[in-house]
């Protein structure tokens, strides 16, 4: 495997923040969010609480903590939000067996019956964006953004 091209992509100069991948990065997720949100609210959720709903049934977070680092919300806001998801009888808060102070989060019997609905929210909201792409082009988006994603983690 041929060693990594270490020469940076942006330097001041040629940096210009219309072509900037930062911001078609942003964009692209802006505009994603705001579709699962307008199709989630089919299911009865808003955008924010399918998010966590998936994140939570996918194994991708099974603490308030871990959500937070994954989704960048504030403790306050995660709480509020796991709050609403609770009152509504989606998710449950127990305490660890092995360390009390960690609570973990799971789906309710409601939560699971729900389940099967929030997966087509995904798949009808990436489809329609990817339009065009060819499933090889897909597989390199989702390549080159993992590894953006892997750059970019705590070392």
């Amino acid at each position: 495997m041929p060693a990594a091209d270490t020469t940076p992509i942006y330097t001041a100069e040629t940096y210009t923040p219309t072509g900037s991948i930062g911001r078609l990065i942003a964009d692209a997720a802006a505009m994603l969010s705001r579709a699962i949100d307008r199709r989630a609210h089919e299911v009865g959720l808003t955008g924010p609480q399918w998010v966590m709903l998936m994140r939570i049934a996918h194994g991708m977070g099974s603490t308030a903590a871990e959500l937070c680092r994954t989704i960048g919300y504030d403790s306050g806001s995660m709480t509020r939000m796991l709050d609403r998801l609770v009152d509504q009888g989606l998710i449950r808060r127990d305490r660890s067996d092995a360390d009390r102070r960690i609570i973990r989060l799971s789906l309710t019997e409601a939560g699971e019956a729900l389940r099967p609905r929030l997966s087509p929210v995904a798949v009808e909201v990436l489809n329609q964006h990817l339009q065009g792409f060819t499933t090889e082009e897909a597989a390199t988006l989702t390549n080159l953004l993992q590894r953006l994603l892997a750059n970019g983690a705590p070392a």
